[in-house]
């Protein structure tokens, strides 16, 4: 546990770096037919000029457009899928490529231009989108200038739209409200000692994970009361008790309120996928602290974080039944 723990600690200054190699290294194979859906799907952000098109397949690794489906997506298409001004606008930048999987497979997200994709982490775009219904499914997603990257969720939606697999709106609806959210907490909380994105992310994880297990304990929605009660749990877990500010957990509770109203609390698909992301989580702090470790780093920094850490795992050493049970899914 003082491990993981660390590991979150750690990744405030780290992860930076391993995201980028990352996503250099992911790729989707464009030079064969894909036969779940027949291609691999290509979404554009209308905003983009036919150059910068071409220019977004290169920095996706499109090197086969013939064997790639691309259509763009609109302003029109974000009022289709979560509501808005239908005289509106907006400035589309970001874009994906989405590769259906075999099922099982999961859904895995990769940021090939971390340096354009300003605001939005790969570990929220993944949450979002199970949140939507996206299942089985490599999102890929970049940009050709400097964005926060909310527009390529919707190229998300498009997606799936054109291949014949129409996403819930409640759902869609609720997973642009939590990427929101989310990264307005991390945007507020970016920077502060102690604080890291996989925290916040294993926290938004936890909360559902709970929230469903109440729902089918008591056959009913989880009250408010219910909701404030796991959500603070779930932050305090995290060790962000002292970061996240009471309005940010208000935030989080009007969130989850119209999460717990849609399909996604109920879904076994859902749970599948959570428990997927809440490993890999676990899995990167733990990589993460072994790279520091090897390269002397954790040595240089461990006095300094070791009083916070034996408080942490005192504070929660009495609940580890209680969290091996939440991860049992």
């Amino acid at each position: 546990m003082k491990k993981i723990i660390a590991a979150f600690l750690l990744s405030a200054m780290l992860l930076p770096s391993v995201s980028t190699i990352a996503s250099a290294q992911g790729k989707i194979d464009t030079t064969v037919v894909n036969e779940r859906w027949g291609q691999p799907t290509f979404v554009y952000g209308e905003s983009l000029s036919e150059s910068e098109v071409k220019e977004t397949q290169r920095l996706l690794d499109i090197e086969n457009p013939e064997n790639v489906n691309s259509t763009s997506v609109t302003y029109k298409d974000l009022v289709n899928y979560i509501g808005g001004d239908p005289n509106g606008s907006s400035n589309m930048i970001s874009s994906v490529i989405v590769q259906k999987e075999n099922k099982g497979k999961g859904v895995d997200v990769v940021i090939k231009t971390p340096e354009n994709i300003t605001e939005v982490t790969k570990e929220q775009y993944r949450n979002a989108s199970i949140t939507a219904g996206v299942e089985d499914a490599t999102l890929i997603v970049g940009a050709v200038r400097k964005v926060t990257g909310e527009s390529a969720l919707t190229g998300i939606y498009k997606a799936f739209e054109v291949n014949g697999e129409k996403l819930d709106k409640d759902r869609m609806e609720a997973a642009q409200e939590e990427l929101e959210v989310v990264n307005e907490i991390n945007q507020k909380n970016e920077g502060k000692d102690n604080y890291t994105s996989p925290q916040l992310d294993n926290a938004i994880v936890e909360v559902k994970n709970k929230l469903s297990e109440i729902k089918q304990e008591n056959k009913e929605i989880p009250t408010k009361q219910e909701i404030t009660q796991v959500i603070n749990q779930a932050v305090e877990n995290n060790n962000l008790q002292n970061i996240v500010t009471g309005d940010q957990i208000n935030q989080l509770v009007i969130y989850f309120q119209q999460y717990v109203q849609t399909g996604a609390i109920d879904s076994e698909q859902v749970k599948q996928e959570l428990s997927k992301l809440s490993k890999d989580l676990v899995g990167t702090a733990s990589e993460i602290y072994d790279n520091a470790k090897q390269s002397g780093l954790v040595d240089q920094i461990v006095g300094f974080f070791r009083d916070l850490i034996d408080g942490f795992v005192n504070l929660i050493g009495g609940n580890n039944n209680g969290e091996n049970a939440n991860t049992n899914q």
